[in-house]
């Protein structure tokens, strides 16, 4: 195979299986596919601008070898749908683990979870404060953090859950893209840390595009009439 389809079909296997067994009765998951594609759209859209602000910066790069070359502002059209294939698998496996999962595991531990990013985000931010992915990462995963302290949203604790399970096929995905790589980091720009291949900020930075599609599909289910007591959906 061409190896420019490489982007491409790794964001097709990521949403291929959540598509199909979004059919399963029990789940039932496609029913609510009307409520998930706003917040796409709208953390999407916000995050994509970030992307477009760290290719001018040389944040991060694209290897032309893996991809198509169709490019809008800057951005390959694989990167685009990236943040659309990516946050519907994950929000698929947190609907999943909400009807599969009964029990709130994390229920207890969740404020202590929000602490230990709130405060390791502090510190990251003290360490490189000048670094543009870091400060980004890090800066908006405190917010996000005091959020959570603040509001404490009644689906966090399963959206914990749900991005601890997401991190399996986090690894897959962003192991592929950081391994051939796909896209190509600059280490000026971030702390210079990788687990296996991929860079530590990666991890924030994709729980909180998750938290914020979750956050979304929340709000605009309730506001279709449809309401969620903590274990699956009523």
């Amino acid at each position: 195979m061409d190896s420019h389809y490489t982007y491409l079909l790794i964001n097709f296997l990521t949403v291929f299986f959540p598509v199909i067994l979004s059919f399963d009765k029990r789940v039932r998951f496609y029913s609510n596919w009307r409520f998930i594609f706003p917040g796409l759209l709208l953390t999407g859209g916000l995050f994509l601008i970030w992307d477009y602000l760290f290719t001018i910066f040389d944040v991060w790069s694209f290897n032309e070898k893996y991809i198509q070359g169709i490019a809008f502002f800057n951005l390959p059209l694989e990167e685009i749908l990236f943040f659309i294939t990516v946050p519907f698998a994950c929000v698929f496996i947190y609907e999943c683990l909400n009807y599969y999962v009964r029990r709130d595991i994390l229920k207890n531990v969740t404020p202590v979870i929000s602490w230990l990013l709130a405060v390791f985000s502090v510190l990251m931010l003290l360490l490189f404060y000048n670094r543009v992915y870091s400060l980004i990462t890090f800066g908006l995963l405190l917010l996000t953090s005091f959020y959570f302290l603040w509001k404490r949203p009644r689906y966090l604790s399963r959206f914990y859950l749900a991005y601890f399970v997401s991190l399996i096929p986090f690894y897959i995905v962003n192991g592929l893209l950081t391994s051939l790589p796909v896209v190509i980091y600059s280490n000026l720009e971030n702390t210079g840390v990788r687990v296996g291949t991929v860079p530590l900020e990666d991890h924030f930075y994709s729980l909180t595009l998750l938290f914020f599609n979750i956050a979304f599909f929340e709000y605009f289910r309730k506001s279709g009439g449809k309401h969620h007591d903590g274990n699956r959906i009523a």
